[in-house]
């Protein structure tokens, strides 16, 4: 190995490692309560030499972000791209618990993307690559009739607020006296999904008229 390389190695080493000390310090103290300079001691190095890989804690915070959801962006990638003729609305399910099953596995990053975002932003809002995927499916349903007419964007939200509430929940009550967890998971999604399906919207209707039958 030249000493070019063994620099840049060098490089991706500390890289590393500021990393990982990071995620450590932004979960345990909190975002607000991280300083560039608890990280330096941390890790026995000056500010100097954290500044030369990030600018600021913002930054450094967001790389963690990233990294936390790639894995899960992957995931849910490989479902939106997956065979054409599989029932859309189940693959929906299945994108929907993965998602839940990558927070409750790994509720550091988990907490990273949503609990410990700075409260304030200094910039618009980036969906996530994640949501992304999630809304093409939703769009998916839309689109192969497998959902009433709904709107995709709106659908999209409603179902990623009803996932990410059940894992919130999982991750900061784990001690709760949760009804089986998997049971309780597959019931919020199967609630939510179900409910927009084209044969729902059927049963809502003949529901409706029967009652409108019996009053007259």
């Amino acid at each position: 190995m030249n000493v070019i390389n063994r620099r840049q190695q060098h490089k991706q080493e500390v890289r590393r490692l500021i990393l990982d000390t990071a995620r450590e310090i932004f979960v345990s103290a909190g975002y607000e309560s991280f300083s560039m300079r608890k990280l330096a001691k941390d890790i026995e190095y000056s500010p100097g030499s954290i500044y030369l890989h990030f600018k600021n804690k913002e930054e450094l915070f967001e790389t963690l972000v990233e990294e936390s959801f790639e894995r899960l962006r992957q995931a849910l990638n490989r479902l939106k791209n997956g065979h054409p003729d599989r029932d859309p609305a189940e693959t929906l399910k299945k994108g929907m618990r993965a998602y839940v099953e990558f927070g409750v596995r790994n509720p550091n990053d988990y907490r990273f993307a949503f609990l410990l975002r700075p409260p304030v932003l200094k910039r618009p809002y980036r969906v996530h690559a994640a949501f992304d995927a999630m809304r093409f499916m939703v769009g998916r349903c839309v689109q192969e009739k497998r959902f009433r007419a709904v709107d995709v964007e709106t659908t999209s939200q409603a179902l990623w607020a009803a996932i990410h509430g059940i894992t919130s929940l999982l991750i900061q009550r784990p001690t709760f006296p949760w009804a089986g967890k998997k049971q309780v998971i597959e019931q919020v999604i199967s609630n939510a999904v179900d409910s927009l399906t084209a044969s729902a919207g059927a049963k809502a209707e003949t529901g409706e008229h029967h009652e409108h039958v019996s009053r007259v």
